[in-house]
């Protein structure tokens, strides 16, 4: 039995089975969900299928200042952008930044789920001790290839090397900068390559097909460093039917760095790909979208709407309307979700903190390798006393 007469999941017998068929287990996850990529909507995906309710309680600004330094963005945008991932089943605002069984216990959760990184507070105490101990705590593995450090790290760079060369010495040079701290260069924090699997996408994918009645809608963009502002977009666009199926239609990096220049994309078409898949207003992505939504493609998905925000359309390399034929068509609509915010405004936040954010994550860093270190220890200590005995 856990804490509040829950039982853990599992269990045989048929009374077992009734009861767990009977009372959903309800699962906790928290953070500070700043820059919401595809590693936090793994975790939360990873999460959800070790129960059946989802509860995810998100930080307020006051509290990461204070143990991480300042967010890129507000507890308002962070808890929009959290509801957004559709295995998200329940959010609490300004939850603690130390897991306790109090709180489990006042959300009815059985259990909590972090990846198997570490999470320091402020004074270098493990968040999740106390649910550690009373055993109600389970991990989940931590997304290689991909961290808020290293995304940060890309935007200060501004450069190509990021998506042509990772052996490009300017890179490099970012890498050691970003990724290590004092001494030696920790686990967690540190910059690695996404390997993207057919497997990755099955599992972030809806895998359902549009059904009569549904109205297809189709978007096209780069939808780069997926933040709020493409929420805001796509669930004015979700809103546009009854039953929408929305296809969002990603464009290669070259096509993106072609419209947008400079370091743009920041993340690459495979983890634009799973951040747009993660979105619960999302129905089917096509990976590598031609830029101008032709005939065929209309055709070959039925398309019922073709939607585009705000934001300039960007000549075809011909210099023809990339939105020609949906507009020919009549099924033309500019969507306005009254959210401006653009991946160069996030950028341009990041660039304006810049020291701050060096500072924070040397500080991050320092912290995970004096942790590592203590371990090494304690592990060396247990080692010479079982030698001696």
């Amino acid at each position: 039995m856990l804490k509040n007469g829950h039982h853990a999941p599992g269990g045989s017998g048929g009374e077992r089975g009734a009861e767990k068929r009977k009372r959903a287990v309800r699962v906790w996850c928290d953070g500070c969900y700043d820059m919401v990529h595809y590693g936090h909507s793994n975790q939360l995906r990873q999460a959800k299928a070790m129960g059946d309710y989802l509860v995810v309680g998100v930080h307020t600004d006051e509290e990461i200042s204070k143990h991480k330094g300042p967010p890129v963005f507000t507890q308002e945008e962070r808890y929009k952008m959290v509801r957004a991932i559709k295995w998200v089943d329940e959010i609490v605002e300004g939850a603690p930044y130390v897991t306790t069984l109090e709180t489990l216990d006042k959300y009815n959760c059985d259990f909590c789920v972090h990846g198997d990184d570490i999470t320091l507070t402020v004074d270098g105490k493990d968040t999740y001790e106390e649910v550690k101990r009373m055993e109600r705590y389970r991990e989940c593995r931590r997304t290689q290839g991909v961290s808020t450090t290293d995304l940060v790290g890309r935007m200060l760079l501004m450069t190509k090397a990021h998506h042509t060369n990772m052996d490009n010495s300017d890179y490099q040079q970012h890498a050691d900068n970003f990724g290590k701290g004092p001494k030696g260069h920790s686990p967690w924090t540190g910059v690695s390559q996404f390997l993207q699997t057919s497997q990755k996408i099955i599992q972030f994918a809806s895998g359902k097909e549009p059904q009569p009645g549904d109205t297809i809608i189709y978007v096209a963009g780069a939808f780069d460093l997926f933040h709020i502002g493409h929420v805001d977009f796509l669930e004015t666009v979700f809103k546009q039917a009854e039953r929408p199926y929305v296809i969002v239609g990603l464009h290669f990096d070259q096509e993106v760095n072609r419209y947008k220049g400079k370091n743009y994309p920041i993340m690459n078409i495979h983890e634009r790909t799973l951040s747009v898949l993660a979105c619960r207003y999302v129905s089917e992505v096509v990976i590598g979208a031609p830029y101008a939504v032709n005939k065929d493609l209309l055709d070959h998905f039925r398309v019922d709407m073709v939607c585009h925000g705000q934001t300039e359309v960007f000549p075809d390399k011909d210099g023809t309307d990339p939105y020609a034929e949906p507009k020919k068509r009549g099924i033309f609509r500019i969507i306005n979700s009254r959210n401006g915010l653009t991946t160069d405004d996030i950028v341009q936040r990041i660039i304006e903190n810049r020291l701050q954010f060096e500072a924070r994550n040397q500080k991050k860093e320092a912290k995970e390798m004096a942790v590592i270190e203590a371990l090494k220890r304690r592990e060396d200590e247990e080692k010479n006393q079982a030698a001696a005995q």
